[in-house]
């Protein structure tokens, strides 16, 4: 969407900008990663009519126009975050939560070696690591 305002979005897709629509967007990108249920409660500090059904729904549509992206980062609900062009690897501490990025040219010599070895073809697209973060494994020193 360089360039493009989510109004543009979807007035391209015949759909109108809501207030709601924009809030949950704005949740999404503010949050970095998040739960609908943790872009529900940033958006009910603003407007507190909003219910969880209509983040569930929004998220549903801001991830078909290409807007946000989600991946399920363990056992709970999916992980939102805004979409972009390239795909990242989701490092996530099981003991605070904490999940930060990085790019998955990390898996550069894991792609070649299975394409050489196997003929498999890697989409890395958003990958989760778990493990335990620097502060955490700090703690515990």
């Amino acid at each position: 969407m360089p360039g493009q305002t989510l109004a543009d979005v979807l007035r391209a897709k015949g759909l109108r900008l809501t207030a709601q629509r924009q809030l949950v967007l704005e949740a999404v990108l503010d949050l970095g990663h998040a739960t609908p249920e943790q872009i529900h409660e940033k958006v009910t500090c603003t407007a507190a009519g909003v219910n969880i059904t209509t983040i569930y729904r929004t998220l549903e549509l801001l991830e078909g126009l290409g807007l946000v992206a989600h991946t399920h980062l363990g056992h709970g609900a999916p992980t939102y975050h805004g979409a972009g062009d390239r795909g990242h690897v989701h490092l996530v501490c099981h003991r605070c939560g904490k999940v930060d990025e990085v790019s998955p040219d990390v898996f550069t010599d894991v792609r070649r070696k299975l394409s050489d070895e196997r003929g498999f073809l890697v989409d890395i697209g958003h990958v989760a690591l778990f493990g335990m973060c620097a502060a955490c494994d700090e703690e515990d020193s």
